[in-house]
């Protein structure tokens, strides 16, 4: 997918995800509670903030593997294979789960 496919199929998943919303301009991302859990890296791909758990699930099913942005691996991102990108309502769902993992994080956010 090119950046501009990738970035309209984030916007559409964030508008179909109740609570979510989109930030950045040029990059974009989602933030809750001080900690954000999902965002489109330089390279044109999208990551997701999810529990081990889960992590493990989609890397069993679909082979996704860690998330990096500017040559850091994230913690706890999943990076989104072209297969999970094409699967009906799937980037939805993850951010909803996203949402609801990082609402669950004591809250971030600079520390003093």
């Amino acid at each position: 997918m090119t950046r501009d496919q990738i970035v309209e199929h984030f916007e559409q998943a964030v508008a179909a995800a109740p609570g979510v919303e989109r930030k950045g301009k040029a990059n974009p991302y989602t933030s809750a509670n001080g900690h954000m859990f999902s965002q489109i890296n330089k390279d044109d791909q999208l990551g997701i903030r999810l529990p081990k758990s889960r992590q493990k699930e989609l890397l069993d099913r679909y082979g996704a593997g860690p998330f990096k942005s500017y040559g850091a691996t994230m913690r706890d991102y999943i990076c989104l294979t072209d297969e999970m990108l094409k699967t009906p309502g799937l980037t939805t769902v993850l951010l909803e789960e996203g949402l609801a993992f990082v609402a669950a994080m004591p809250p971030g956010g600079k520390k003093k």
